[in-house]
């Protein structure tokens, strides 16, 4: 699995060009891609990177990646993330590493989005990964109700939602914005589009896991190689 993450990380850097910047995703393919970003910056390649979460800031940081805050720059050529599911649309589920929101602030600030896969994570049907959503720690079980609803209205059949908690324990995780994460163990979301319309509309949700119309190219890394998929859009 390493390598196939490897070798999605290793095509993505082909999109990469000096004077870009660049929107920097998390999770761990993301992090091997900034593991190789850096190289390629001490070999001469110049670029600068707007981390969406504070581990990618520090994986740049510790690969040499230059940073820079997303209010100090006109525009983002290019984003690189990951996924937790993706679908023959491009449609994603995204947020397994609790940074959904300000990962889709910069995908969508970007102008072009690349993600970075193995084949484990391609679907014929998102829903299979529990969808997270951020949502403000006020009023948090009010929201929660309204987010089944939604979930339900929106054609998923089963969508038991439970607060994602710190790994040791400790209570609630909460993401770098200061909110909660709610993961609904839809199963099956036969209607993406109409579920993220459903969600955004609920007060209290800050950002779902659902990014659609987002991503331009896919590239799923393999054991021997890459598959570069892109979407041509009208």
């Amino acid at each position: 699995m390493t390598v196939a993450k490897e070798n999605a990380a290793m095509a993505a850097l082909d999109f990469v060009e000096t004077g870009m910047t660049l929107g920097l995703g998390s999770g761990s393919t993301a992090e091997i891609f900034l593991e190789r970003l850096g190289e390629r910056i001490a070999g001469g390649l110049k670029v600068q990177g707007i981390p969406t979460s504070k581990r990618t800031a520090e994986v740049a940081i510790e690969n040499g990646v230059p940073l820079i805050e997303p209010d100090k720059v006109e525009g983002i050529d290019l984003t690189i993330d990951g996924a937790d599911e993706v679908d023959p649309q491009f449609s994603l589920i995204k947020g397994g590493g609790a940074c959904l929101l300000r990962e889709k602030i910069i995908a969508h600030a970007s102008e072009r989005m690349i993600v970075i896969v193995d084949q484990g994570k391609m679907v014929e049907m998102l829903g299979a990964f529990p969808l997270p959503i951020e949502v403000d720690p006020f009023g948090m079980a009010l929201t929660a109700e309204h987010i089944h609803a939604a979930l339900i209205e929106s054609g998923c059949q089963d969508a038991q939602t439970v607060l994602r908690q710190m790994k040791d324990g400790s209570g609630p995780l909460i993401t770098d914005g200061g909110n909660y994460i709610l993961d609904s163990k839809c199963k099956k979301i036969p209607k993406p589009a109409d579920t993220a319309l459903l969600l955004s509309k609920i007060p209290g949700v800050m950002e779902h896991g659902i990014f659609i119309d987002l991503a331009d190219v896919i590239i799923i890394g393999e054991t021997d190689h890459a598959k570069v998929m892109e979407l041509a859009r009208d």
